[in-house]
């Protein structure tokens, strides 16, 4: 058994032993308040103004996405503690030990793409703070320093989130007490009349940047104490994701608004210079970047992180292991997140353009997934996983499994006539006046066909079975 102290962790995509549990639900608050209160989620917040909704109506689409999809990000929380597992290997369940390759494919692509937005503009933070001119410098610098903490693992990425929180709670509240006390904001606020494709556009935005989180976010809660109660895991990361992304979307749409009305700077072609004029310049301007290096640390670790668990879910699905060594952990971490420094060092100057479209696919091919998830754990198996059966093909859960699979194509299929997506926008989506409403749609299809399919060819056993390590803990301390 690994020591709980150890500097680098050694569990990979195993059930966390119940002796080797710690924590308190708090701290689920702290991480991911640090992970939403970044300059990425300020971006994604003036997107809503930059693509055409008004100020006011844009902060309040956001508001509702990041409740809707913040409970969705938050339910796959609560599963941690109870099951001591990583997100995507207890999808094993709803989709096969096969079959959960499929978005597992697709999680990983999620990882890279915003792993390099997040290098991109900590890349530039960091030359800012050194006063360098040449890009690739603070990129690979950023990308360097990723590596080491997402490498050292869970206790460490934890550490960095009660950082990246204290630093996101102090410059954020600058940056609302400056834009407030420098601009008249009532100038930006209902200059347009509310409009539905703008606003369900914001309210993608909002809820398409909690549920990507879903696919990793039971894997820092898995540390947890079993006993640990599903509601405070629940709250603490509910209050922790939406009250950071939400605060951080709030001063990303203020702050577009005022660019976009010639009143405050030029927010759309330099975002992270913007916040530093912001603050003043100076020393006040090297705390903002420094927050915004930490809150992107923090965020492009648990991608990182995520990526491995991903990859080596993929790998450990074809080779029937249960874990894998500490070297090929780091080589995978160290994999993705070169390739996200060589994206950045090429990435594309159409910076916001091609940033909107990534986060609303995002919301178009995970959607589906959560549904599924979610239904299974709470409404059909009803907490009760067959855990060793994840790693054996020919167990429980079988290779493949119909209906998630079908249920999960249709899900994605059935939202692409309702597309608003600049390489394409559907037939339904121009009846409609150009809003978005595939992922609603997505939710909708899924669920009625994954429910009632789940409940008639449920594998569920009676109660949960544990490894025969974690079982004899469990029957020592029942």
């Amino acid at each position: 058994m690994a020591a709980p102290s150890a500097t680098v962790e050694t569990r990979s995509i195993d059930m966390v032993p119940f002796a080797e549990r710690h924590g308190k639900p708090i701290g689920q608050f702290t991480l991911w308040f640090g992970a939403n209160a970044q300059i990425t989620a300020i971006v994604d917040g003036a997107l809503a103004v930059v693509f055409g909704a008004d100020v006011f109506w844009a902060i309040f689409g956001l508001f509702v996405g990041n409740i809707l999809g913040g409970i969705v990000m938050a339910l796959h929380s609560a599963q941690g503690p109870k099951l001591g597992l990583p997100q995507m290997i207890s999808s094993r369940a709803q989709f096969g030990v096969y079959g959960a390759i499929i978005p597992l494919v697709l999680v990983i692509l999620m990882y890279i793409g915003f792993a390099t937005t997040g290098t991109v503009l900590s890349g530039q933070a960091i030359n800012l703070i050194l006063g360098v001119d040449i890009p690739a410098v603070g990129i690979i610098i950023f990308g360097a320093i990723t590596a080491v903490l997402a490498i050292l693992g869970y206790r460490f990425i934890h550490a960095l989130g009660r950082v990246a929180t204290v630093l996101g709670l102090a410059g954020f509240l600058f940056l609302s007490i400056v834009i407030v006390a420098k601009y008249d904001v009532s100038q930006i606020l209902f200059l347009k009349s509310f409009a539905w494709p703008t606003f369900l556009t914001s309210v993608a935005l909002g809820a398409g940047w909690q549920m990507t989180f879903g696919p990793y976010v039971a894997d820092y809660s898995r540390y947890l104490p079993q006993q640990t109660s599903e509601r405070k895991t629940f709250w603490f990361t509910f209050a922790g994701s939406v009250g950071g992304a939400q605060w951080a979307m709030t001063i990303g749409a203020l702050a577009g608004g005022l660019s976009a009305a010639g009143l405050g700077g030029d927010f759309l072609s330099n975002q992270v210079g913007y916040m530093g004029d912001l603050a003043g310049g100076g020393l006040l301007a090297l705390a903002i970047y420094l927050m915004i290096v930490t809150g992107k640390l923090t965020v492009n670790c648990l991608n990182a992180y995520g990526s491995f668990m991903c990859s080596v879910t993929i790998s450990t699905a074809i080779s029937g292991r249960e874990s894998v060594a500490k070297l090929t952990r780091i080589f995978f971490i160290l994999l993705v997140i070169a390739a996200s420094v060589f994206l950045a060092l090429f990435a594309s100057s159409d910076f916001l353009n091609l940033f909107k479209n990534f986060v609303l696919m995002l919301l178009m091919v995970f959607t589906p997934w959560s549904v599924i998830n979610l239904i299974d754990y709470y409404k059909v198996s009803r907490h009760r996983l067959d855990i060793p059966a994840l790693y054996d093909p020919s167990g429980r859960y079988g290779k493949w499994n119909v209906p998630a699979l079908v249920s999960y194509a249709l899900g994605v299929l059935s939202q692409i006539p309702f597309l608003a997506q600049t390489l394409y926008t559907g037939p339904i989506t121009h009846w409609l006046g150009g809003a978005d409403i595939s992922w609603i749609v997505g939710i909708l299809i899924t669920g009625l066909v994954y429910y009632p399919w789940a409940l008639a060819t449920s594998k569920a056993p009676a109660q949960t079975i544990y490894p025969s390590q974690a079982s004899e803990t469990q029957q020592a301390t029942s």
